[in-house]
């Protein structure tokens, strides 16, 4: 498999950003192109009591961006026929063998970024999380419109679920924690209704544990985990659309 996807590509160029360069002497203009610290020092200011030092455009420039309009579109159509954004994905044969293996180690890396640099939460229903993450277990709201103290928390749960599931079904050596012990098989002939009988005289063998057999698993505890995994693939179709910050 070969993925090559670009970032976005913006080749819009305002017409406000236009004026503010071609009238770059001017305060309005200088204050359109503050960056952020200043903008904040600004505000922080005229909430201590002092005026703001912000000057806004003229209202002549709303109707020469109206014209300029036709000029942004152009340089926009123009960049994405001669740099567009590229989405370039090739399969072969062979990725689909263990489809969900292959998508697994694609999903894992972007989930876990998702988780780390995410700005925000979609809605997850209380019945998907545990009780004291749910909307009922949150403190009392001061708006009605507000969302609830353990919004956030859900949608990190969430996403905890879904990473534990693709990690565990990439890599099952969890398993080895709910065995112990060696296997030892004999094959022990038997009659066609299964009672032993001396070599020779057998039509089938019968598979059972040998002398030096210690083999145990704890297969409810694997049941436990397997449920796990399914309950995070689960939640990762029904908040597929969510997946994005």
């Amino acid at each position: 498999m070969k993925i090559y996807i670009s970032k976005y590509r913006d080749h819009w160029l305002s017409p406000y950003t236009m004026l503010d360069y071609m009238f770059f002497w001017t305060d309005w203009s200088k204050c359109s192109r503050w960056k952020l610290e200043d903008t904040l020092k600004d505000e922080a200011e005229a909430v201590d009591g002092g005026k703001s030092r912000y000057v806004e455009r003229p209202e002549w420039c709303e109707r020469w961006a109206d014209y300029l309009t036709p000029i942004s579109r152009a340089i926009q159509w123009v960049g994405e026929k001669i740099y567009p954004r590229i989405e370039y994905v090739k399969i072969d044969r062979w990725d689909t063998w263990s489809m969900d293996h292959t998508l697994g180690l694609i999903a894992l890396p972007m989930l876990r970024q998702l988780k780390a640099t995410k700005h925000g939460a979609p809605f997850v229903d209380d019945e998907d999380v545990p009780e004291e993450l749910r909307s009922t277990s949150a403190p009392p709201k001061e708006n009605e419109y507000d969302t609830d103290g353990n919004h956030f928390k859900r949608w990190d749960w969430v996403m905890d679920e879904m990473i534990f599931a693709f990690e565990n079904t990439l890599d099952d050596s969890w398993q080895d924690a709910y065995r112990s012990g060696e296997h030892d098989i004999v094959w022990k002939p038997v009659d066609k209704d299964g009672n032993e009988v001396p070599k020779g005289e057998h039509r089938y063998y019968q598979m059972v544990d040998g002398p030096n057999h210690t083999y145990k698993c704890d297969y409810d505890g694997i049941a436990v985990v397997e449920k796990r995994i399914d309950n995070g693939f689960r939640l990762f179709g029904k908040y597929y659309r969510g997946l994005w910050d």
